[in-house]
């Protein structure tokens, strides 16, 4: 192997304030983020004593055509179409940085060419929005009403109210940008799911655990 990119997840951060560095300690809230900090641990002792040529990125919340339909971008647009209500834990106050796949495709890219053995190296925007702005943002683009298309619940145990990474190590060192707009992916996603509307209708639009 020549080089081996390991993507892993900024949830092994926990909740945080202000933007996180690649080296802030972990703190995972989750048994999942937990499960994902052990394995970065893991892999890094390999690379430490075995020499294992593996570098690691975290994303921050990717989103794209094609996603999984329980994540936050395509369900709220879906739900729009069905004349659903959309639950938004905690009033949609917790804070995000949301990029294009396409983006993170390029990013893992150069880090398979291009990024150091052992480096850890995020991948994000560099703006931030609420759950709550961004679900507004796809009622605008729809021309809906917010009030129309959102249930307010409580939120869900564990989840962190914000973890914002910066991406200045890959800019820098790299020369990696990224290049779509939120705007632009939630038009892409749009296009998608009314091309296929009736097949994804009938798809599971909740997480299902697997194990």
């Amino acid at each position: 192997i020549k080089k081996y990119v390991h993507v892993t997840t900024p949830e092994v951060y926990g909740s945080c304030s202000g933007y996180v560095k690649e080296g802030q300690p972990f703190n995972p809230s989750t048994p999942y983020a937990a499960s994902r900090a052990a394995g970065d641990m893991s892999l890094k002792t390999f690379v430490d004593n075995y020499g294992f040529p593996a570098v690691s990125s975290r994303a921050a919340n990717v989103y794209g055509a094609g996603q999984q339909l329980y994540r936050i971008i395509p369900r709220t647009i879906l739900y729009i179409r069905q004349g659903k209500k959309l639950q938004l834990h905690g009033g949609g106050h917790s804070e995000r940085s949301f990029i294009h796949i396409n983006d993170v495709a390029d990013a893992t890219l150069k880090l398979a060419v291009e990024g150091e053995v052992g480096e850890v190296y995020h991948i994000a925007t560099q703006s931030t929005i609420s759950i709550r702005n961004l679900v507004q943002l796809v009622c605008d683009e729809m021309e809906t009403e917010l009030e129309e298309v959102v249930d307010i619940v409580d939120d869900r145990p564990g989840k962190d109210a914000a973890y914002l990474l910066d991406s200045t190590k890959i800019r820098e060192q790299l020369g990696w940008r990224d290049v779509v707009t939120l705007e632009q992916g939630i038009d892409e996603v749009r296009a998608w799911i009314d091309a296929n509307l009736a097949q994804l209708e009938q798809q599971v639009d909740r997480y299902i655990h697997k194990p």
